[in-house]
């Protein structure tokens, strides 16, 4: 298949393309040096072929919080590539399938984190502007769908992890800042403070098993799907776990609590994931760490 991906250089965007590739695919892999999508006519140079496929990740954020002091950048930006890449979509690509990718902090903290409710009630407030955005991603595939018939599968993944995480100099999603202290702390001795109480709950999924559902699910039309491990573990679990495995004293981590910490609780409902794909098998939390761990231990440079 023909296949156009945004966002192709970052973190998820470099182990999908990986994938497509080995499979077979004709691939054209996007990144922001490569197209600026916040441009109108950005993507009219890519119409030399007719694509069976658009993966459409890429989006401007980062992790920590940076939400927190950039909503109005945010809202426009993210916008403008949104809005591009669906009229592109749209207009010059209507065969194509169009699959992109919300956010799980979409959803509103006081409700149960399953599709149905990905567009009601409100986000969290201090991510609320981002999840915005994604939420108004899912209702631009939905409206030009409506209209025009064009196919689509949006999936929700929760937070990503695993080797080959590319940081280009922004803040770490918390499992690689938990990572990268903890080492710091075991090879140079530095001190370990995590943000908050360490009782906030997070779930990650392991990059190559999310890329593995999004592969198995791409047949679906017309759907929402999330991507998640199914559980939650507290900061603390995670630190504490890191801790074992490069062997350093988890009673001498520091909690701050006056730092931010985003939703006290944040765990994807996969019942539906687990009905599309029974067969689908997750790689375990331990297995998973130590391959991240060996990775920033092989790429030294990931610790400054």
């Amino acid at each position: 298949m023909n296949i156009l991906v945004t966002g192709a250089s970052g973190f998820l965007g470099t182990t999908l393309c990986a994938r497509l590739e080995t499979d077979g695919h004709s691939l054209e892999c996007l990144s922001s040096r490569d197209c600026d999508l916040t441009e109108a006519t950005s993507l009219a140079r890519y119409n030399h072929r007719a694509y069976d496929e658009v993966y459409h990740l890429a989006a401007w954020t980062q992790a920590g919080d940076f939400c927190l002091h950039h909503p109005g950048e945010q809202w426009l930006i993210n916008q403008q590539i949104n809005t591009n890449v669906l009229r592109w979509w749209q207009r010059d690509q209507p065969q194509a399938k169009m699959i992109c990718i919300g956010t799980s902090c979409a959803y509103p903290p006081d409700q149960e984190l399953v599709e149905e409710n990905y567009l009601r009630g409100t986000p969290i407030e201090s991510l609320f502007t981002y999840a915005m955005t994604k939420r108004m991603l899912y209702a631009g595939v939905l409206a030009l769908h409506q209209q025009y018939g064009l196919k689509y599968l949006c999936v929700v993944p929760s937070t990503l992890y695993g080797p080959r995480y590319r940081t280009d100099g922004r803040q770490m999603h918390f499992i690689f800042d938990l990572i990268r202290k903890i080492l710091r702390g075991k090879l140079y001795g530095e001190r370990v403070t995590l943000w908050g109480d360490g009782q906030q709950r997070r779930e990650v999924v392991y990059l190559d098993d999310f890329v593995s559902a999004l592969l198995g699910l791409r047949q679906r039309e017309s759907d929402l799907v999330n991507i998640g491990a199914g559980e939650e573990f507290t900061i603390r679990h995670f630190a504490t776990l890191i801790c074992q495995i490069v062997g350093f004293d988890a009673g001498a981590i520091e909690y701050d609590t006056a730092r931010y910490v985003g939703a006290r609780s944040k765990c994807l409902g996969i019942d539906k994931l687990r009905s599309l794909l029974p067969d689908l098998r997750l790689t375990s939390l331990e297995t998973g760490l130590r391959r991240t761990i060996e990775w920033f231990l092989a790429e030294h440079t990931r610790l400054q």
